[in-house]
This record gives C-alpha cells, structure tokens and sequence, in this order.
C-alpha cells in the first residue's frame, strides 16, 4: 500500500510538472520576437517600403498561418519599420548591435565596411552583412517648374537643401556638388528631412533639393502634386567622375509619368538599396525572414500596396551588394538556385566595382516571384 501512495504521488507529481512544463512552453512559443528594421524620415522611400515589408514578414502570436489564410510573415514574429536619419545612422548601429537591420544604400554600406572613402580613418564596420538587395535607388535633385537651374553646376551661388545628417542623400548631394566642381564656399547648404526640403522649395527658402530613393519618392510625388516641379538631370561630366571614384554608382533613368505634371525622363545616377542585418543575428532567423520577403504571397501584397514596393523583386536580391551575405541568407538563396558565390567575400579585398549590377532604366525585366 506504501508502495502503491508511492507511485500514485510520484504520478501527480510528475504529472502536474508536465502539464506546467507544456503550459510555459506553450506561453514561451506564444512570446513575440520584435524585430526592428531602420529607415529613414517618413517622407522618404525607405520608411513607406519599410512599413509595407515589416507588415509583410510579421505574424504576431495567435495569427493565422498563410496557409490558412493568414499572412506568410515568420511565426512570432512582429517586425517594425523605426524612423532614423537614414543610411549612416542605420550603419552605425547595425554594426553596434543596436539595432537588429536596416536599409542602406550601397555605396555607404560598402564605404563603412571596408573604412574607405567618406569612412576613411574609422574603423571598418565589419559586423554588417547583407539580407537582400531590395530595389534600385535613383538620386533626384528637385526644383520648380520654372527655376533657371538646369544643371548640377547651375546651384553655384544656390540654397540647396542637401539632406539631413546621417542620411544616404547627404553623402550623395556633398559627392555630386564635388563632382561638378562646388566648394563649401560654392553653395550655400541646408540640412533638411525630405518633407522639409520639399517645403522650402515651395516657399522660396531653397532653390533646389536632393533626395535619394526610389521612384516615386512620397516627399517629390506629394510636392509635384501640389506645385508644378523639375528634375535637373545628373549626367555628362557629372555622372562619369562619380562612377569612376565610386564603382557602386551606375546610370540612372526617372521615366516620365514618374510624378504629376513630369513628362519627359530624367536621367541621373543611382545604386542598391540593402537591407542589412548584424552578423550575430541567427542564421534560421535570417533564413526565415529571406523566405517570408520572397513568397508569392508578400510579393503580391508589396504589388498591391506600393507602387515604389513593386520593384522589390527576387531577381534583383544579389544586384549591386557591396557587403558580404548573412549566412542565413545565403542559405536561402543557395537553395533557391541564386549565385551567391559572385557576392562579396568576408575577409575579401573586393574592390568598389564589384557585383554591381546593372544600370537602372524604365525596361527592367518582369519582377521573378
């Protein structure tokens, strides 16, 4: 009988640690994993595809499955598009661990991982990894419909509005105006977020704008909606000493109908948006996110809900990559059938040329889902 209330009380024991154990497992699954992606100002490319992707790749707990007519995003996970100063502040805390990913353009991101160029004398930031090449990215410089500026060097003696510190279009519009010959001196420069630049320009307090992204840039496609606008082309002597010192940047086309009221093409210089991660992140994560971005189902949601988002496309993943891929992105795109080994290197001495991809123009190929 001893034996017997022995056994019995081992039983519940055993029993009701079990049935505990599943019940914190079962909490445990259900714990949501933020994931936090950086942009740039709300105004800007980055932020709008930003908040279509994060919804994308999301299925909080409880949600249903794609496959039962919820999303396809990762299970538990829950990604937020943050708003940043853009591209450099994204770099710098990738690199730190402060920030699990981001977007950048290319050309910065290969500048700070290899301490080159406008990184040059800092330490190479070499925790960032690549998950995917998002879309082609153009460069517009903006005026009014009736502005004299005609050409980058027509902003001598101009108020420019060159982008905020600590973004993408602050480096771009300081190595353009070099390009074409403009000292500090030459201009008088303003550091502004999109949608303030795109209101000084329709109030006078600047007579032309930069701005980098990818057509249609929500600050330009708002301004061209309410004040007839122009975009001054970046070409010739320009564009040739840009793609010379700086291999990531290539030609560029903004094709009419792009905004209200523009109707001829722009031509301009331009390079790949990435969406970076920290080396540390988890591989199965990464390789989980990569597949989620990649399905059927969020190709066809980032078709419905952004014109811009629709250019974010499988084929375009490994253009123009100038850091090395996430281990588990490049899992991913091993298997599907992706020539990773043509990206860079870790530990490699690829030069700026490399992996490039092609020149962005109007007649891309149909996105490959």
């Amino acid at each position: 009988m001893t034996c017997w209330r022995g056994l019995v009380c081992a039983s519940l024991l055993l029993a009701g640690w079990l049935f505990w154990g599943a019940v914190g497992t079962v909490a445990a699954a259900q714990e949501p994993r933020f994931f936090r992606i950086g942009t740039a100002a709300t105004a800007g490319s980055f932020f709008e595809i930003g908040g279509v992707i994060a919804s994308a790749i999301s299925s909080p707990p409880g949600a249903p499955h794609c496959a039962h007519g919820g999303g396809c995003g990762v299970p538990g996970l829950v990604a937020v598009a943050q708003t940043t100063q853009g591209s450099q502040e994204n770099l710098r805390l990738i690199n730190s661990g402060q920030l699990e990913s981001g977007f950048a353009q290319a050309d910065l991101a290969g500048w700070a991982y290899r301490g080159s160029a406008m990184f040059a004398g800092s330490a190479p930031m070499s925790q960032l990894r690549a998950l995917a090449s998002l879309f082609p990215e153009s460069l517009h410089l903006v005026v009014l419909a009736d502005s004299p500026i005609k050409s980058v060097a027509d902003l001598r003696n101009k108020i420019v509005g060159t982008g905020e510190p600590g973004s993408g279009t602050l480096a771009n519009s300081n190595v353009v105006l070099k390009a074409a010959g403009l000292g500090d001196d030459d201009v008088l420069r303003r550091n502004l977020r999109p949608a303030q630049a795109a209101d000084e320009l329709k109030t006078g307090g600047v007579d032309a704008f930069f701005i980098a992204g990818v057509y249609p840039v929500p600050a330009v496609r708002e301004l061209a909606a309410a004040v007839p606008i122009r975009l001054v082309p970046i070409d010739g002597r320009v564009a040739e000493a840009l793609k010379q010192e700086f291999g990531f940047y290539r030609d560029a086309v903004i094709p009419a109908g792009a905004y209200p009221g523009l109707d001829s093409e722009t031509v301009s210089v331009g390079f790949a948006a990435l969406w970076l991660v920290g080396a540390d992140i988890d591989a199965d994560l990464v390789f989980a996110i990569a597949k989620s971005l990649w399905s059927d189902q969020t190709g066809k949601m980032l078709e419905s809900l952004n014109p811009a988002a629709q250019r974010v496309r499988l084929d375009y993943a490994l253009k123009g990559l100038s850091v090395p891929l996430h281990p588990g992105a490049e899992r991913f795109y091993r298997e599907a059938g992706l020539p990773v080994d043509t990206a860079p290197q870790v530990g490699s001495e690829r030069n700026d040329n490399a992996n490039t991809g092609p020149s962005d123009t109007p007649h891309d190929k149909e996105p490959v889902k």
